[in-house]
């Protein structure tokens, strides 16, 4: 079922309805300031296994996260001064920050560090879904691991349609992915490298 979403001024009704999605145990697709995500709640044990199997992923690798804002980043993940100043500056933004886990964060969503993967995207859609929820969700591209990530939702719901629960359509995105940073230790590690400048890491 696909579902459309003003991108830029979110109707409350709607993202209220995805909400009761999420909290029925549902995954969905979304749009981010990147490409098409897939989540459903953290605490969703059952919604994450889901997630795995729908996109053919070893479980080794854990999904990231998102948050609203900085202070729920801060409940999740223990956020130091260095980590804080440089989140501050980039977020939100196609950034995926690497840290370590708080005691509230489930071992599913955990390395085998204690480490976890954070972003606030730029997109008023996700930012409000969180919101509304109450806490993070899960974030991991919209695609068959290895493959390449979707910004056209029409090819989301083609693809992977009824596997999902919902499918939020916030427009045509890139299909491009965020930059993966770690920011364990105080010194920024590139991961991965996308759509987030990384030349402040050098």
């Amino acid at each position: 079922m696909l579902l459309a979403i003003n991108p830029d001024n979110p109707q409350e009704r709607l993202i209220a309805k995805v909400v009761e999605v999420l909290e029925s145990g549902g995954i969905i697709a979304y749009p981010t300031d990147t490409t098409y995500g897939i989540g459903c709640s953290i605490f969703n044990k059952k919604g994450i296994e889901r997630i795995y199997l729908l996109k053919q992923r070893e479980k080794k690798k854990p999904f990231s996260f998102i948050c609203s804002d900085l202070s729920e980043v801060a409940r999740y993940a223990k956020v130091s001064n260095y980590a804080f100043k440089v989140m501050k500056r980039l977020l939100p933004g196609p950034y995926t920050f690497v840290m370590e886990a708080s005691s509230i964060v489930p071992d599913l969503v955990q390395t085998k560090q204690k480490t976890v993967g954070i972003r606030i995207p730029d997109n008023p859609i996700c930012l409000s879904l969180v919101q509304k929820l109450g806490h993070p969700i899960i974030t991991t591209s919209a695609n068959l691991s290895g493959e390449e990530p979707i910004g056209d939702p029409f090819l989301v719901e083609q693809s992977m349609g009824k596997q999902l629960d919902l499918i939020v359509d916030g427009g045509f995105l890139s299909a491009e992915v965020s930059s993966v940073v770690s920011l364990v230790g105080g010194v920024p590690e590139v991961l991965r490298k996308g759509m987030g400048d990384v030349s402040w890491c050098v």
